[in-house]
């Protein structure tokens, strides 16, 4: 695939280099330079690696070149405090869907700390990591899903572009409990087989 990225921090770093080693071509560019670029090389997606205080106007700017191509949020729209600066809605993916409708939206890769991304392959105690994905388009969350299965980790359905505020939330409330509290948040969620009413 043709993967091209907007932001060169060290989300961009993490993913291109893993999606570049599963043989991938990656172009990344930068708000002082080769962001439309970066636009025009990922025929086939283009990560949104901004913080998420510029990425709606950035992808606004961009909304020619990126018709028809697949955007991949990232972002995390988290304040000081851990707040979520989207509460209430609409939800930052929806923001950029919002401005950029010719080109679907897959929200993804948001709830790890970029040196996860880092990990070849990101298992932990045997298990690949599961990556929620939240998009309506199909075909757009087809891509994404191969990106995600090349970075030796599991696609997880979240759901249509409605629930991304879910997980946006969910991002800023695990931030809220690792960085803050220094929690370990893996333990807010019991095994699945008690996570469940019995059948």
């Amino acid at each position: 695939m043709r993967i091209g990225i907007l932001g060169t921090g060290g989300m961009a770093d993490a993913l291109g280099t893993q999606w570049r080693r599963a043989g991938h071509e990656v172009l990344a560019g930068s708000r002082s330079g080769g962001l439309r670029e970066a636009a025009e090389f990922g025929t086939d997606a283009v990560l949104l690696a901004l913080p998420y205080t510029a990425v709606v106007d950035v992808v606004a700017g961009l909304e020619d070149v990126l018709r028809g191509r697949v955007l991949i949020d990232c972002t995390n729209p988290v304040g000081p405090g851990f707040a979520l600066l989207t509460a209430g809605g609409p939800a930052a993916a929806e923001r950029i869907a919002s401005v950029a409708p010719a080109a679907p939206v897959v929200k993804a890769f948001n709830l790890c700390h970029v040196d996860v991304w880092r990990l070849t392959p990101p298992v932990f105690d045997g298990r690949p990591l599961a990556v929620p994905l939240c998009g309506d388009d199909e075909a757009a969350l087809t891509v994404v899903r191969r990106l995600v299965r090349d970075l030796g980790c599991e696609p997880l359905n979240a759901g249509g572009l409605d629930r991304t505020g879910l997980l946006e939330a969910t991002a800023a409330l695990l931030i809220g409990l690792w960085v803050g509290e220094g929690a370990d948040a893996q333990a807010i969620a019991p095994p699945l087989e008690f996570a469940r009413p019995a059948l």
